[in-house]
C-alpha cells in the first residue's frame, strides 16, 4: 500500500494557493541568510508560521528538485551563422555539461536543437539558464523536455 505522501505532482506556480508561494519565498530568505528566525521570514511574507510548517517539508522550486540531474532542453534556433555557438556559450558559462546535441537541418531559417545538459554545477537554476538562452537574439523558444538522475 502506498502511502500519499510518496506521490509527487509537477505543479504551475499559478495554481498553488497564496500560501504555498509565501512559504517557498519566507524559506528562500532563510536559506538565503537574510532571516535566520522563522518568524521573521514568515511575518514579512506575511504567511503564519503554522501556514509555513504545514507546507515547509512539501514543496519545493522545480530547480532544487533537478539539482545533480540530467536535463533534455528543446531549442528552437534561428539559423544564423554563430547562433549554435553563442548557445553553447551560453550554457558553459552557466557551469553546465553539455552531454548530447542533436540539431535538425534547418528549414524556413529555423532549427531544433535538442540538448542534454548536467547540471551539477550550474551556478543558478535552470529557469534562470533557460531564460539566458531564450535572451539570445537567435534562440526563439526553451523548453525543458525531460529531466532524470545522472
Amino acid at each position: 500500500m502506498r502511502r500519499q505522501s510518496d506521490q509527487f505532482y509537477l505543479v504551475r506556480e499559478d495554481m498553488l494557493s497564496d500560501a504555498m508561494l509565501k512559504t517557498v519565498e519566507a524559506k528562500k530568505l532563510l536559506e538565503s541568510g537574510k532571516f535566520e528566525k522563522v518568524s521573521d521570514a514568515t511575518d514579512s511574507v506575511e504567511l503564519s508560521r503554522s501556514a509555513f510548517y504545514k507546507y515547509k517539508d512539501g514543496i519545493f522550486p522545480f530547480h532544487t528538485m533537478v539539482k545533480e540531474k540530467i536535463m533534455t532542453l528543446s531549442i528552437h534556433l534561428q539559423d544564423r551563422s554563430g547562433a549554435l555557438s553563442r548557445l553553447l556559450t551560453t550554457v558553459a558559462e552557466a557551469g553546465a555539461n553539455v552531454l548530447t546535441i542533436n540539431q535538425t537541418i534547418p528549414l524556413q531559417g529555423r532549427a531544433t536543437i535538442t540538448l542534454t545538459i548536467e547540471t551539477a554545477a550550474l551556478t543558478g537554476d535552470i529557469g534562470q539558464l533557460t531564460d539566458k538562452m531564450e535572451a539570445l537574439e537567435p534562440v526563439d523558444r526553451v523548453e525543458v523536455i525531460g529531466s532524470g538522475t545522472d
